[in-house]
């Protein structure tokens, strides 16, 4: 039965937070490549393309986010404001099963949301009040889909009310709102990092399981509504800062 909380295990994952959350984490993390621009909206768009093709090996993401830049060149979000459609039309990608199809479809949404929706930091902040971000996953998914889209495309941006965790999606937002000086980039400042759930990947569960933290043996929502109420009965008003730890008990210390 899980636990939730006790002193042991957030002494050990304070600890291990402090230990990984440094700044020489990025270097091998797919939040190296946002980390080469600086003005808001190409940190935002960056960050939103790579958390998107975050699965596989870490290495392989790296490489097709190094593309994917080679692609989008020095200023995303002008190449997305001002692209033409026939260059766009030749675009060369894949990664995994996102493929040049989907990605095409990402540029052209990501355009719309940013000339008609106020930008992405709007539409993933219209509910500000809730327990929860998954009104404002919901509200962004159905932006991002509302014009004419491949059908294939849907499967690469998750839906909590399909029960999923939304793993890539989660992490991006603690990305954006998460307000780090090591990491995170905290550039949204409409959502209290309170709000966050942490992403629910394999090592992260692992190990929570392990730690009596969640009980649910699949990797869906349910099971992300236990781990972040435990969490927050850790630090309620950035919960997530032990993504970093589970994550790392798993991955590098195989725990």
């Amino acid at each position: 039965m899980a636990v939730g909380y006790s002193q042991e295990i957030k002494d050990l994952l304070e600890f291990k937070y402090i230990e990984y959350n440094k700044r020489s984490f990025i270097d091998f993390d797919p939040i190296s490549i946002p980390y080469e621009f600086s003005k808001k909206e190409d940190i935002e768009i960056v960050s939103f393309l790579i958390s998107t093709i975050s699965w596989g090996n870490r290495k392989s993401i790296i490489n097709s986010g190094k593309k994917l830049i080679k692609i989008l060149g020095d200023s995303p979000y002008d190449f997305i404001m001002n692209y033409d459609e026939k260059k766009i039309k030749k675009i060369n990608f894949v990664h995994r099963t996102f493929n040049s199809v989907d990605l095409i479809f990402f540029l052209k949404s990501i355009q719309n949301i940013y000339k008609n929706c106020g930008g992405l930091e709007s539409v993933f902040s219209k509910y500000k009040n809730e327990e929860f971000i998954f009104k404002n996953i919901n509200n962004f998914r159905n932006i991002f889909f509302s014009i004419p889209h491949p059908l294939r495309t849907q499967k690469h941006i998750s839906n909590p009310n399909k029960n999923s965790a939304c793993k890539r999606l989660n992490m991006f937002l603690r990305w954006m709102i998460r307000r780090d000086k090591n990491v995170d980039f905290g550039i949204w400042k409409n959502l209290n990092p309170s709000i966050l759930s942490c992403p629910l990947d394999v090592h992260t569960a692992n190990t929570a399981r392990k730690l009596k933290l969640i009980d649910r043996k699949q990797n869906d929502i349910k099971a992300l509504i236990e781990l972040d109420n435990s969490l927050r009965k850790m630090d309620k008003n950035d919960p997530v800062k032990y993504d970093f730890a589970l994550f790392g008990l798993g991955a590098f210390e195989n725990f």
